[in-house]
């Protein structure tokens, strides 16, 4: 079976910006995405580093232009792309990409089976 969640539609997503999604209604958001160079990606709310939330407020995961994501508690940075840490305590490590499709203007976070992470390639990757 391929099931999967909802997220948002696609048009919410822009350059410059990550989106907080709670899918499955814990109470915070678990996965963020985000539009990167027209290209989507998601990726599991914790850094590598001590499997804290990212983000300092609501969908606050970028930094100020955009160009890397940032764990606020830290100071890690992690390229939008490929989710790898190229500064801070978790150098080298990556955040964990899910995977998703998009489909009829939405976006939908694949969840058979949700806790398998997966390497990003371009079959992981959205293109807008």
């Amino acid at each position: 079976m391929n099931r999967s969640v909802a997220l948002c539609p696609l048009d919410q997503l822009k350059e410059g910006r990550a989106l907080g999604f709670d899918p499955f209604r814990s109470g915070n958001d678990t996965v963020f995405a985000l539009l990167h160079r027209g290209e989507v990606r998601v990726y599991r709310n914790s850094c590598p580093h001590l499997d804290v939330r990212l983000e300092y407020r609501k969908n606050r995961f970028l930094s100020a232009d955009g160009q890397r994501v940032i764990c606020y508690a830290h100071g890690a940075q992690f390229m939008p792309d490929s989710g790898e840490c190229v500064f801070g305590p978790c150098l080298g490590q990556s955040l964990t990409a899910f995977k998703f499709r998009c489909e009829e203007g939405l976006l939908l976070l694949c969840i058979d089976p949700f806790d398998q992470p997966i390497e990003v390639s371009r079959d992981a990757i959205g293109h807008i």
